[in-house]
């Protein structure tokens, strides 16, 4: 038997709405045997008289992570919402500590509880955690017909939700509002997205959101409608994106440079590739830039970061070089001094791809093909126009696009 001097002194202990009601054997031999109880006042006002000393965790949540590891070699236990590992506390605080510190005991998280309530497929459901992220994240959700479970901060976030779904074109969503799962103050009020919603809502809140409505779904391939972006015309359009971001190929977890980026039509459509994606935007133009991360906002993929000035100048900074791209997309700016540059300072095997319309850029890929290798194609693309009273194809310009490995 292990000596109980080498048992985790850490505990991360789920935590509900009916207190101790709601804790296993386990979970409440570990609450009676502790020295220090740390948690959310919310989480403290639930607990009976404990012979342990009880301190309430600060705002911001990282500001308490240093009195919490000051307590090592106590028998500590830290009061999580749920699953400590399901959008809970328990990933910000592990990353600190040896496996060998701590043990999570959990408990039914939200996400269990409202679909229990409401009698919905948990496998079956979009489970999002929004609690601490801007709303539009769920922009990229908002397929009729599908169910999602979300976790907001509090009553005000419920009605800015239902206010961005009335904007998106989605008021018809039913939603599901579940206040205080488990606990004394349990209420469950259902209504349509642009209808009143209470005004009372308390926290914890997390809401049931059955889609509809006559709002644009974003398409789940590459290639999203060019209206769905704002543009002053700089942008790569529909079907050339969706070539274009085929062959860059997104993988879960890539960071992408996309350079000369216009109005962020790659770089968003590549976040929504996954959402572990990372981008930067490099864009000249300040309109634009702003531009870029409005477009970014209101798709859903808010993290995209966007730095203004010339891609040249950025790759000097330290910043960036400490996070290669794993993929670079040259859509704008493309010069021979950009390349040397791109080719001095990305590692081998990052993955390149070039678009080119002029024909003194065509001729530098085709320098760069000869001496480094890759693939050059030649996209042509042409859509049906009137001529007179019947129709011609009406060709755009040619694109010359260069995919080479570093």
């Amino acid at each position: 038997m292990a000596d109980v001097d080498d048992a985790p002194w850490l505990t991360l202990l789920g935590w509900g709405e009916s207190g101790t009601a709601g804790l296993t054997a386990a979970s409440r031999q570990a609450l009676d045997a502790a020295e220090v109880v740390f948690g959310a006042r919310r989480h403290l006002r639930l607990l009976p008289p404990l012979a342990a000393e009880v301190r309430e965790w600060p705002v911001p949540f990282a500001d308490g992570i240093p009195e919490l590891l000051a307590e090592r070699g106590r028998r500590v236990v830290m009061l999580v919402s749920g699953d400590p590992f399901w959008f809970g506390a328990g990933t910000s605080l592990a990353r600190h500590l040896p496996a060998e510190e701590w043990q999570a005991l959990p408990s039914p998280s939200t996400f269990s509880l409202a679909a229990s309530r409401l009698g919905w497929p948990l496998q079956d459901c979009t489970c999002l955690g929004l609690h601490a992220k801007p709303l539009t994240r769920i922009r990229p959700y908002l397929q009729r017909g599908r169910r999602l479970m979300v976790l907001v901060r509090d009553g005000d976030a419920v009605i800015e939700l239902a206010g961005w779904l009335k904007r998106f074109g989605f008021g018809a969503s039913r939603l599901h509002v579940l206040e205080a799962l488990g606990g004394d103050r349990e209420r469950i009020c259902s209504m349509r997205a642009d209808a009143d919603l209470p005004g009372d809502i308390a926290h914890p809140v997390a809401v049931g959101l059955e889609v509809a409505g006559d709002g644009p779904a974003l398409p789940l391939t590459p290639g999203l409608p060019d209206a769905l972006f704002e543009h002053d015309g700089q942008i790569t359009k529909q079907a050339v994106r969706a070539m274009t971001l085929a062959a860059l190929a997104p993988r879960a977890g890539e960071r992408l440079w996309d350079i000369g980026t216009g109005s962020g039509s790659v770089a968003i459509e590549w976040l929504l590739a996954h959402p572990d994606n990372q981008a930067v935007a490099f864009e000249r133009d300040a309109e634009r830039a702003a531009r870029a991360r409005r477009n970014a906002d209101n798709l859903g993929v808010d993290w995209l970061e966007v730095v203004e000035g010339s891609a040249l100048d950025a790759l000097s900074d330290q910043t960036l070089s400490d996070q290669p791209p794993e993929v670079v997309f040259i859509g704008g700016g493309l010069s021979q001094a950009l390349l040397e540059a791109l080719w001095r300072r990305l590692p081998a095997g990052v993955r390149i791809v070039a678009n080119a319309v002029t024909l003194e850029s065509e001729a530098l890929l085709a320098h760069w093909q000869q001496q480094a290798g890759g693939e050059l194609l030649r996209l042509e693309l042409a859509s049906a126009a009137p001529i007179g009273t019947r129709r011609g194809w009406k060709a755009g310009y040619p694109i010359v696009q260069w995919r080479v490995a570093r």
